[in-house]
This record gives C-alpha cells, sequence and structure tokens, in this order.
C-alpha cells in the first residue's frame, strides 16, 4: 500500500511511522475502543490467575466479552493464545462479570451474557502468512486487525478476515483440552442457519428488507447474531430482524420518541423485555406495509448522520 499526499500537481509520500513500543499501540486502542471496535472499555490488563490480559471490554450488540491483545511484533500464536484466553474466560464466567460490576456504571447478571458470542481480537501492526493462514476459518472466534501509523498523524485499521470459501473449524479434529471446550460453546452464526428456520414467504420478505438497508450505505454491514440478524452501522445495530416460521420482527435502534410512525405500526417496547435493540418493535408477515417501513428505516438512518 502506497499512500501520498498531494501537494500541488505532485505527490509526496506519506511515510509508515512504527510504533515505537507496544503500550502505544496500547493505549491508542483503549482510548478510543467505541470509534475503532464499538466496544465498552471495562479493565485495562486485567490479570487472573497466570494470565494478564491487556484489555476486557464488553459488546452491548451481541451481550458478551471481548477480549483484546496488542502486539507489536509478528512472532506469536494466535490459535494458542486465542484458545488459552477465551477457555480461561468460560471456566471463570463469574469473575469476568465481577469485574464489569466493579468497573463499569450498570450491572450484569450471568444470564444477561451471551457467552457463545465471546471473541478475541489481536491487534498488530504486523501479521505473518502463518498467522493470517490459521484464523481461516469461517467460524474462529478471533479477529486479526492490523494498525498501522502514518508520518502525517494517520492511523489505518484494517481487519484481515477469513476466506469466503473457508471450512469450519469444528471440521478439525483436536485432543486439546482449551480448544473442545471453546469450540462446544461459543458459536459464529451465519445467515444461512436464520433462513433455515423460516419459510420461503418469510425469507423473500426478509431479502426486500435486507437489500434496502444494505443501500443505504456501503458502512452498513450484517452482523448474524444468536436470535437476530443484525444490520451495524457506525459500530451500533441500527436494526435488528428476528426471522420465524410465519413472520418476521425488526427492531429500529432509536429511543422512545425519536422517530415519527404516522401510520402508528410500532409496538413500543422501551419497558417491556425483549430481544433486539431500540424501543420501536415491528411485527410483519407481508410486504403490504413494506413501503412505509422503508421510510422508517430511512428516518432512523439519517439520525444516524446528524
Amino acid at each position: 500500500m502506497f499512500l501520498y499526499k498531494i501537494e500541488k500537481d505532485n505527490l509526496k509520500e506519506i511515510k509508515e511511522k512504527p510504533f515505537k513500543k507496544e503500550i502505544e499501540l496500547h493505549k491508542l486502542c483503549e482510548n478510543n475502543l467505541e470509534n475503532i471496535f464499538g466496544l465498552k472499555f471495562v479493565k485495562r490488563e486485567f490479570a487472573f490467575k497466570n494470565f494478564r490480559l491487556d484489555t476486557l471490554a464488553f459488546d452491548e450488540n451481541t451481550k458478551s466479552f471481548v477480549i483484546i491483545e496488542y502486539k507489536n511484533t509478528g512472532n506469536f500464536s494466535v490459535i494458542d493464545q486465542g484458545y488459552a484466553y477465551l477457555s480461561l474466560m468460560l471456566n471463570n464466567k463469574a469473575e469476568f462479570i465481577l469485574e464489569y460490576n466493579e468497573n463499569c456504571n450498570s450491572t450484569l447478571k450471568r444470564t444477561d451474557v451471551d457467552w457463545s458470542q465471546s471473541r478475541v481480537i489481536f491487534v498488530s501492526p504486523v501479521f505473518n502468512n502463518y498467522q493470517k493462514e490459521s484464523i481461516n476459518f469461517k467460524d474462529l472466534p478471533f479477529e486479526l486487525w492490523e494498525v498501522k501509523k502514518f508520518s502525517n498523524d494517520t492511523v489505518y485499521f484494517n481487519q484481515i478476515k477469513a476466506s469466503k470459501k473457508a471450512e469450519s473449524i469444528n471440521k478439525i479434529s483436536t485432543n486439546s483440552k482449551e480448544v473442545n471446550i471453546v469450540n462446544k460453546e461459543i458459536k459464529l452464526y451465519t445467515e444461512e442457519q436464520h433462513l433455515k428456520n423460516t419459510s420461503e414467504e418469510i425469507a423473500d420478505l426478509y431479502e426486500k428488507l435486507k437489500s434496502y438497508i444494505l443501500l443505504l450505505d456501503d458502512n452498513i454491514d450484517l452482523k448474524p447474531k444468536k436470535r437476530e440478524i443484525g444490520f451495524m452501522y457506525k459500530k451500533r445495530m441500527m436494526v435488528d430482524i428476528l426471522l420465524q416460521k410465519k413472520s418476521l420482527k425488526m427492531w429500529l435502534n432509536a429511543k422512545k420518541g425519536e422517530l415519527k410512525d404516522h401510520n402508528k405500526i410500532t409496538r413500543d417496547v422501551s419497558n417491556t423485555g425483549h430481544w433486539g435493540n431500540g424501543d420501536y418493535e415491528i411485527q410483519i408477515s407481508d410486504d403490504e406495509e413494506i413501503e412505509y417501513i422503508f421510510i422508517l428505516i430511512k428516518q432512523l438512518y439519517k439520525s444516524k448522520n446528524k
């Protein structure tokens, strides 16, 4: 990758400026967790048993813990360290919840956490080919984020993703106790899994909603979760859709009173326990109201850009 600054008709190269120490990378990411990853900070250097986790964070979108590890070198094992951390978490859930409750302005109960969506994020200026290839499974609960700092005070973050043709990690046999514990409890959900549990009519209705939402902005990402399929924008879930046999439910992530629903097709769930994010719930079984729903979604999207 080459970067240049335009100075009149000439290009001046912007050179990479390496991080001097790992702590510099650590502090940069930790001070900007929400902007970079959409995560809530819990604890710096969480020491437990024989481990020291660089950053413990919480994902409000998936209700799961995230461990972040920073490296300023390419010489480490993603697989071994990642599985060790997740195994530690799954075997000591109460301690992680206690750490959250002691450091955050809210309280978690054990049932508030979806442990199946826990993951580890590795952040480093460089990953070697072996490390990149080691995460090439479609359901591995690890993320590699490459970060580069440049001489003009610009920072670049890029997630290294698995190939779309990658196979499941569960097809790989192993005698490792840690790997088996993690693979048994942690699941990476797919859109296809959700679509298998609904009818053709509802799947078609979902595809119409999905197409409209994704066309709103190239920065909207589809994020399958345990119960719903989420559409994430600016690191936050904007719309959640739950596929059922004869209908679908969707939640628009806005507070009560923020959207104008003239046709009154939404249900106020601000004081009701529900899946998904937001105070507006819609349940439909056909496309009779879909054009009006598009208007509500567009209104929600615009509110996120104010």
